[in-house]
């Protein structure tokens, strides 16, 4: 636990701890991290009734006082005594169990004497560093099993172990603690989004009408750019996980609003014009969603004018480098979508080009050995969709898994990564499907769901990781024809089934949620 100071006065008799805190000295930043969140932390309404939570302890749906410290010692002389005092009113014990805890006497002790005053009450063990062998203590794995949470980014991660913890603090079940924070992480997401747009009318405003000098003007620029990156890094990828595709619509217009209001582009910074670039791929990738083909190429057409001409600039910067590699990307994508075949595959051909000199700076990155792993992936793409000739681009989608899976090994708890190989894992299916190979075509389906099982497990309020799960599950249903098969098969439909029921619930304007949901709907009719 912590090495607690000398203490004097005796804790009074009334105060009473919803739980006590026991950690190394090493893990204290985590601990008070820990002590805050749950102290802050508000249950659902509708949960507050239920648990074990009365009295006092239901403040406002606060879970109560959480025993950390000293700073929740008196003075007192006898420092064993007054741990004792706090173990025997604490309602339950939490243990951060690390390698350093594991070597710790007080934590040992603290774990001892509480099971000893509290045989009944609940030991919640949350491991935040190493593997359980090294990191729990001994007195830990004596007696009954505690109830455990991993806030490991590679286990449950923080969110979800958090969660865990409160759940077996509050004594109210898991799933149902899930399900209310889900609903709170989109309604944030919404206030954040609105506040966002707010926030960025008022930096437009004080740009053009009350900047009176230029070094002002430039740090209200900065600011109002630092805005602009968020929306287009953090809160999308929210909204994109939420499905919500009417907010990121409005929330990339009012970026290009701001870039609209500042006048003669030719006399922006390469950044600003990059980051405009990065504006126009995400409105153009928003109209292709929608399958509005024309508008989406005229914006990407646009940011690919930009990229290039800046590319030109500074022909060796990775930025530029990269930049410009998306805008082929996306003019690629569109060719590919019109079935124009020759331009997909010239594009495609450039944006491999630029993965590959990213690659040749800076082999060690994984962001660029995904952009080497997803340029393969088109040119598989652009093989295997017009189905002229065998392999079908199976050894570009067999190429993309590796280099995948190489960025993976430098970033092992990116579930993204795995999200990713998931996809390629598809193609190499479809690849396998046109050679007639239904073996091999269902071990490579078998892979994606995996891989995408283990995104959506990650981040279970994921919608775009819903849709995923949901459309592999058709793919291995889709080829389960035999009898003996049509358990699997018609589980698999109606699992699918089911989740895009939700989904669409969400966003009825997602023609390709819409799309997915025909088939599943389409091959139940059929059985």
């Amino acid at each position: 636990m912590m090495e607690l100071g000398a203490t004097s006065e005796e804790t009074t008799s009334d105060d009473r701890f919803r739980a006590f805190v026991s950690y190394s000295h090493a893990d204290a930043a985590i601990a008070r991290k820990l002590h805050r969140k749950i102290e802050n932390y508000r249950l659902p309404a509708r949960l507050q009734g239920d648990g074990e939570l009365t009295g006092h302890d239901q403040n406002h749906g606060r879970l109560g006082k959480i025993f950390r410290d000293r700073e929740d010692l008196p003075a007192a002389q006898d420092l064993s005594e007054a741990v004792k005092q706090a173990l025997t009113k604490s309602e339950a014990l939490i243990v951060l169990c690390s390698p350093d805890a594991q070597a710790s006497p007080w934590v040992a002790q603290e774990i001892e004497l509480f099971r000893s005053l509290h045989p009944d009450r609940p030991i919640l063990a949350a491991l935040i560093r190493g593997e359980p062998a090294e990191a729990f203590p001994a007195p830990l794995l004596q007696g009954r099993e505690p109830l455990a949470a991993d806030l490991r980014k590679q286990g449950d991660g923080w969110r979800l172990g958090f969660l865990k913890i409160v759940a077996g603090i509050a004594g109210i079940p898991l799933d149902a603690l899930v399900q209310r924070d889900a609903t709170r992480r989109i309604r944030r997401v919404m206030a954040v989004t609105g506040s966002a747009l707010i926030a960025l009318l008022a930096m437009i405003g004080m740009t053009i009408f009350a900047i009176q000098s230029r070094n002002e003007a430039q740090h209200q620029q900065a600011e109002a750019e630092g805005l602009v990156e968020y929306m287009l890094t953090d809160l999308r990828t929210e909204l994109k996980g939420v499905g919500r595709l009417d907010v990121m619509t409005k929330v990339n217009e009012r970026a290009m609003d701001f870039y609209e209001g500042q006048g003669d582009l030719s006399e922006m910074p390469a950044e600003s014009l990059e980051r405009r670039a990065r504006i126009l791929h995400a409105m153009g990738e928003d109209d292709e969603k929608r399958g509005d083909l024309n508008k989406a190429l005229a914006k990407f057409t646009e940011a690919h004018r930009v990229t290039e001409t800046l590319l030109a600039r500074d022909p060796e910067n990775p930025d530029r480098i990269f930049g410009h590699a998306q805008s082929e990307y996306w003019v690629g994508r569109v060719a590919e979508l019109k079935l124009d075949w020759v331009t997909a595959k010239s594009r495609y051909q450039s944006y491999f080009q630029g993965a590959a000199k990213l690659v040749a700076i800076d082999p060690h990155n994984p962001d660029y050995l995904m952009e080497m792993g997803w340029s393969h992936l088109n040119l598989g793409i652009v093989e295997i969709r017009p189905r002229t000739a065998k392999p079908f681009g199976r050894e570009q989608f067999e190429s993309a898994i590796q280099w995948m899976e190489k960025a993976l090994e430098y970033r092992p708890g990116d579930f993204t990564i795995r999200k990713e190989i998931g996809n390629a894992y598809a193609w190499l299916a479809d690849s396998y499907y046109l050679e007639s190979d239904k073996t091999s075509y269902l071990n490579a389906r078998q892979n994606e769901l995996l891989a995408k099982q283990e995104w959506l497990e990650s981040d279970p309020q994921n919608n775009a990781a819903k849709y995923a799960v949901a459309k592999a599950k058709y793919a291995i249903a889709a080829v389960q024809n035999s009898q003996e098969n049509k358990a699997s098969r018609d589980s698999l439909l109606l699992e699918a089934q089911s989740t895009m029921s939700q989904l669409l619930q969400i966003d009825l304007s997602n023609l390709e949620w819409n799309s997915m949901a025909k088939k599943i709907d389409d091959a139940i009719a059929e059985k």
